[in-house]
């Protein structure tokens, strides 16, 4: 595909950079962003230099963030002593629109998978166990991946934290075997977080 200006050129080249995004779609929207009024292209560079800048994660559950804490940990509408565990930011807002979670989060940024070289050190395990005993938590919820990996990951963070003073719990496996928490349907996930069973009865 031949481009005629090399300033459009770089624009499509590092749109092309973004995942799913082949040259035909770069091409596309570049053109769309050139054919747009300055006004509204410089909203969107000043939105993106905000994202990149000004965006952090919680400094409690690990979650995005405009601030030191999310809206989630620093609402009293929330129930603090119920932590779900997941695996990506992705999943916290799955299960957010399922209207169906009212506690709190702890993303850990992945799962234990050897193969790919993730360790328990490379997530967010240990502010978990800090949490815990910090906290007065009274249930953790295993809301991770139904996937070797995913069951490794809870069952690891199970024999660390394992305590009388807490029930553990898993999400209903109405979620499929193998399956992203975050490509399950609102209704399926939905139930699975009401339906939970304890997780030393589910393994």
């Amino acid at each position: 595909m031949e481009i005629p200006s090399k300033i459009l050129e770089n624009a499509v080249h590092e749109i092309s950079k973004l995942p799913g995004i082949g040259r035909s779609t770069a091409l596309r929207l570049a053109l769309n962003i050139l054919s747009r009024e300055e006004s509204e292209v410089e909203n969107l560079t000043l939105a993106l230099n905000q994202l990149k800048k000004n965006i952090k994660l919680c400094s409690s559950c690990y979650n995005l963030s405009d601030s030191d804490l999310c809206s989630i940990c620093s609402s009293n509408k929330r129930n603090k002593s119920v932590i779900c565990v997941v695996e990506d930011i992705r999943d916290v807002m799955a299960i957010e629109n399922t209207n169906q979670f009212n506690g709190l989060y702890h993303v850990l940024g992945g799962k234990i998978s050897p193969i790919e070289g993730i360790g328990p050190n490379k997530l967010k395990i240990n502010e978990l166990i800090e949490r815990i005993s910090r906290d007065e938590v009274r249930e953790v919820i295993f809301a991770l991946s139904a996937t070797m990996e995913g069951d490794t990951t809870s069952y690891f963070i199970f024999k660390k934290i394992k305590s009388e003073n807490i029930s553990f719990s898993t999400i209903s496996r109405g979620i499929s075997v193998g399956d992203d928490l975050q490509y399950a349907d609102e209704i399926t996930l939905g139930k699975s977080i009401i339906n939970r069973i304890p997780y030393n009865q589910s393994n």
